[in-house]
């Protein structure tokens, strides 16, 4: 389909990270190696809460399952931008980008309301510890995880599809290193503020409803903690909801900068960066806050790291 000098299904080109380093290279193997001890704690983080009786809990099946969201969101990304660093070809095709943007949105999603429901189960933790085994059994957690991933789909389903119908003219260079839509949408020759104004009402919704489950639980749960006449007790409650605060804050901060900030606070530059920040160090930091502030995971990886040792001298001798 043609419009005078541009055609819709044209291929884009992704100038990426690395167009005005210094040292890309360098740039390069920092990345490199963080995607690979993302992708490796994650799945230290899935096998160890899966092999390890004591973290067969809602909590953890709930952290199993950010860890699966995280390995897939640093997968859409990084690996095709390392490609290009290293090819030096940074096209990408329309049906890639769609793809692209589709998994990111759905994925990005899926992670907001997954941040927002674990506040719940942190709630009934420490405010009803005795129903914990009921109002957060198995067929719960499996609704909370299925809610997550269809809010993030539905996410994916709404915008990928308006975004990518826009006209794009003149120059395919999406400054960007990944199809972000606000990246996209400066390359559209058409009107598309009635889109950008629906998109921040839809970005405001999606935060606006986990936020709400969180401050509503993490209001609660200040209250209890408040209330608790030993510290041995406050120290526990505020160690278990610290770790889940800060990914929040993190996740959470970084998007609202993307998504709800005007215009004038933005800049090419400021836009990748923060994008780098929560799509490639987001997935290095979760389990790694997860795992150092909580007894329960480091326990059972020096029990999985004895077990190995063990059987590597008995295979020795």
């Amino acid at each position: 389909m043609e419009w005078g000098n541009y055609s819709m299904y044209a291929d884009f080109v992704l100038l990426g990270l690395f167009s005005n380093m210094r040292f890309p290279w360098l740039l390069f193997a920092l990345i490199l190696l963080v995607f690979v001890i993302s992708i490796a704690s994650n799945t230290v983080m899935i096998l160890l809460i899966h092999t390890d009786a004591r973290l067969h809990t809602p909590m953890y099946f709930l952290l199993s399952q950010l860890s699966v969201m995280d390995i897939l969101y640093i997968s859409t990304i990084v690996p095709k931008m390392l490609v290009d660093q290293v090819t030096s070809q940074r096209a990408i095709s329309f049906v890639g980008c769609t793809a692209q943007h589709f998994l990111y949105l759905t994925l990005a999603g899926a992670e907001f309301f997954l941040l927002g429901l674990m506040s719940y189960d942190r709630y009934v933790a420490i405010c009803n510890p005795l129903r914990y085994p009921v109002l957060m059994s198995r067929r719960v957690c499996l609704l909370i995880v299925a809610a997550a991933w269809l809010g993030g789909s539905v996410d994916g389903f709404l915008l990928t599809p308006v975004t990518m119908q826009f006209p794009f003219c003149g120059s395919r260079e999406i400054d960007h290193f990944f199809c972000e839509v606000p990246a996209l949408l400066k390359l559209s020759c058409s009107d598309t503020s009635a889109y950008e104004t629906a998109m921040y009402v839809c970005c405001i919704l999606m935060l606006l409803i986990p936020f709400s489950v969180i401050s509503a639980s993490y209001t609660r749960i200040l209250l209890t903690v408040y209330r608790m006449s030993e510290a041995e007790g406050r120290r526990k409650a505020v160690a278990t909801c610290s770790s889940h605060m800060v990914v929040v804050s993190l996740f959470y901060g970084a998007a609202m900068y993307t998504y709800v900030l005007p215009h004038s606070y933005h800049t090419p530059e400021k836009d990748k960066a923060v994008s780098a920040f929560y799509t490639i160090l987001t997935p290095l930091l979760n389990p790694l806050i997860y795992s150092l502030r909580n007894k329960d995971v480091t326990t059972a990886l020096q029990k999985a790291l004895g077990r190995g040792l063990c059987s590597g001298r008995v295979t020795v001798f």
